[in-house]
């Protein structure tokens, strides 16, 4: 699904340095960014969330090079996305470059060139709203604080009595790593590079960056553990580049490629088995 309308809808909003408060107006954006999140909400159950660990975990579709896959990004545009209509690749490095301009360590620079590059599954079937867009739980009730609740009427999983009630299938304190989200991009980027030397908390950031209703609103913290307080931290860290560099200018990939070249090669197999 593409965006009709989406470059005049770009022209009014997306300007460099624009204010952090014109963010995120899901409620200003066009109808194709709705349609998409109607989709999401309506097919994202407990089921479908199992059947997709099941189709691409372990993972067996290909080996590229880390830097092969963003290059092969720049052919989408997140449909869900209302604050920039750039390729992936850019915005991939405004928000390495926004982290490493404030000095951050090299890894969570490397975390924002990469955070998006689960977005792969979308070259093997998958539609955008099992993608990109906003995580959430998936095995209990759905929150009001997701971005359009009134979606979920539509999930069929509204209507199982254990999987609406606030627990569901899940234990208070049983931590965040033991509840299933929405599958989409962060939960395939994390489970792509787990075993890599990407430090705990840059992996953190990458499964959990889309958990908006977590890391942004303070839902679900009934599932959070000891461990999850710190992971809230880092994903709060990271937020702030991954969100607010969308309105800078366009970086000069080639010119940035080596230096980032040499984090992918400190931190990343030579070869990312997908």
């Amino acid at each position: 699904m593409r965006l009709e309308a989406w470059d005049d809808y770009v022209a009014q909003r997306y300007q460099p340095g624009k204010a952090e408060t014109a963010f995120r107006a899901y409620s200003e954006a066009p109808a194709g960014v709705k349609e998409l999140y109607r989709l999401n909400h309506e097919g994202q159950t407990l089921d479908f969330v199992r059947s997709r660990h099941a189709e691409y975990l372990p993972l067996r579709r290909e080996a590229t090079t880390m830097w092969e896959a963003l290059e092969r990004l720049n052919e989408l545009v997140d449909d869900s996305d209302p604050d920039t209509d750039l390729p992936q690749i850019a915005h991939a490095l405004q928000t390495a470059e926004k982290a490493r301009a404030d000095g951050k360590p090299d890894w969570m620079q490397l975390v924002g060139l990469i955070h998006d590059a689960g977005k792969m599954l979308c070259f093997w079937g998958e539609p955008q709203w099992a993608v990109v867009g906003d995580t959430f739980p998936v095995g209990c009730a759905f929150s009001d604080k997701i971005v359009y609740p009134e979606y979920f009427a539509g999930n069929p999983d509204v209507a199982n009595p254990l999987l609406s009630s606030e627990m569901g299938i899940y234990e208070a304190g049983c931590g965040l790593d033991n509840v299933l989200l929405a599958w989409g991009h962060d939960e395939y980027i994390y489970q792509v590079l787990r075993d890599s030397k990407m430090p705990a908390a840059g992996l953190a950031m990458l499964r959990y960056h889309s958990f908006y209703p977590w890391h942004r609103e303070g839902a679900y913290a009934r599932f959070m553990d000891a461990s999850d307080r710190e992971k809230l931290f880092w994903v709060r860290e990271f937020n702030q580049y991954d969100l607010y560099s969308k309105g800078d200018a366009a970086p000069d990939v080639a010119a940035l490629k080596p230096y980032y070249q040499r984090l992918i090669d400190k931190y990343l197999p030579a070869a990312i088995q997908w």
